[in-house]
């Protein structure tokens, strides 16, 4: 009797997970359904080594190539900046293998020097004359991987309030995307992560933002709502694993950084701040270009376009100078 009640009672936990589970899924493709409806792919894709590329281009020109952060898309480019530059550039804004309509090759790390040369296959798929990298966050990181490891590919570098050291408060403060096992990283993507998500997308974006608020045209202008998809959790959970396997390494290399280089920082950064990832640049990177912002947070592409456009022009002729 008492087995035959353990039994029920076994089967009718089984059975209310099972239907938990079943709804977080079902809630999760609802959501991502949603996303991909309000924020459909709006360029071209590119193809190689496994990888499918979405990215947008705009004008003619000496060639920029972006790269964006964690958890970001191209969107974060493509409507904060490409109106203010003018002509003269071919401006050139990817979602990063994983990230926003893009996917990465099966079985992919998204290490730091795998994602530079996806960057770089990337350069030559679309035939750019050494472009100029600007990269925003974790999009930093990997230009200085570019600049570091494949330095004939790029004129030069302009990095927008970039990842440059690895520290543990970092990570502390995305605790809930470091997902070690390939495993659990995929099952929560597609079960817990996105509903979970949405509910606390608020304050989640006033933390990246501040002390700026949040654009209210974020979530479809600006791309958020690509975030809340499994792919796209998948991807970024993947990243930051990833970082801590050689941001420690890539340091050491600053000093061989011989393209033109520029870092863009605001002072009340609160996702990566300017005195760790910012002004020790000034001693490992020879000549390097460094504006400092006063009173601006960790996305100056929506806070101050001009400015930003401003600061890439200023590196871009200083690049593109020795580009023949």
């Amino acid at each position: 009797m008492l087995i035959s009640i353990l039994s029920w009672l076994i089967g009718g936990v089984l059975v209310a997970a099972a239907v938990v589970v079943l709804g977080l899924m079902l809630a999760t493709w609802r959501i991502a359904a949603r996303a991909e409806r309000l924020v459909p792919a709006c360029g071209k894709f590119v193809e190689f080594d496994g990888n499918r590329i979405h990215y947008v281009e705009e004008g003619e020109g000496r060639p920029i190539v972006f790269l964006h952060g964690l958890g970001a898309q191209l969107h974060h480019f493509r409507h904060t900046l490409f109106g203010h530059f003018g002509a003269g550039y071919r401006l050139i804004a990817l979602d990063r293998p994983g990230s926003g309509y893009s996917v990465r090759a099966g079985g992919a790390s998204g290490r730091l020097p795998e994602q530079a040369e996806v960057v770089r296959r990337f350069i030559g798929e679309l035939g750019l004359e050494r472009p100029l990298i600007v990269g925003h966050s974790l999009g930093g990181a990997i230009a200085l991987a570019l600049a570091v490891g494949h330095p004939a590919a790029i004129s030069g570098i302009a990095l927008l309030a970039p990842l440059t050291h690895l520290e543990e408060r970092v990570r502390q403060k995305f605790d809930l995307l470091y997902i070690p096992s390939r495993l659990w990283r995929r099952v929560i993507a597609y079960t817990v992560a996105i509903p979970a998500s949405l509910k606390y997308a608020e304050p989640t974006m006033k933390f990246i933002f501040a002390p700026q608020t949040v654009p209210e045209d974020y979530m479809i202008a600006g791309g958020g709502w690509l975030g809340l998809r499994p792919t796209h959790f998948h991807a970024t959970s993947t990243d930051v694993v990833a970082v801590e396997e050689d941001l420690g390494r890539l340091e050491r290399h600053y000093g061989e950084i011989a393209v033109p280089a520029g870092i863009l920082f605001g002072t009340e950064d609160r996702v990566i701040g300017i005195a760790t990832h910012g002004e020790p640049m000034l001693d490992k990177i020879k000549g390097l270009d460094f504006e400092r912002i006063d009173g601006l947070g960790h996305m100056p592409q929506f806070a101050e376009p001009e400015r930003v456009v401003a600061f890439i022009q200023r590196i871009a002729a200083r690049a593109f100078a020795g580009v023949t």
